[in-house]
């Protein structure tokens, strides 16, 4: 699998605009947990998490759908959120997050991704190792 410098991806990081004004970051833990605290240096937000669980660390599926390890136990009602995901590969994690997030109240709910389809992303192409992934 390629890899990326993570100078390389910082600057990916800077150059990217928002066209909305954002008042949460929400992670997609554990993948959107770090690009999440990259963003947040940017946009100095409240971070929460939103755990959910669909692959393996080797990124083999193994649910058939995204699982919700947790409830979502902070406020998202009427709030314009960004939320945060590393890679994108069929979109259904992303997906239902962001269903989830509507469905408790979010008034507005935009996607990120450092790799793959997303309302924001850094790059959208074949996968590559994240220099913040432990080998």
């Amino acid at each position: 699998m390629n890899a990326k410098s993570f100078e390389e991806i910082r600057k990916q990081f800077e150059s990217i605009t928002f066209q909305e004004d954002f008042e949460m970051i929400v992670a997609v833990a554990n993948g959107g947990i770090i690009p999440a605290a990259i963003l947040n240096q940017r946009l100095n937000l409240e971070i929460q998490l939103l755990k959910l669980h669909l692959r393996d660390a080797s990124q083999k599926q193994i649910f058939d759908k995204p699982q919700l390890l947790e409830e979502i136990r902070f406020e998202v009602k009427d709030k314009s959120i960004l939320l945060v995901e590393d890679r994108v590969k069929t979109g259904t994690t992303l997906t239902y997050a962001k269903q989830l997030l509507i469905e408790a109240g979010a008034r507005n709910v935009k996607t990120f991704a450092v790799n793959g389809n997303a309302d924001y992303f850094l790059y959208n192409e074949n996968c590559f190792m994240f220099p913040w992934i432990m080998k």
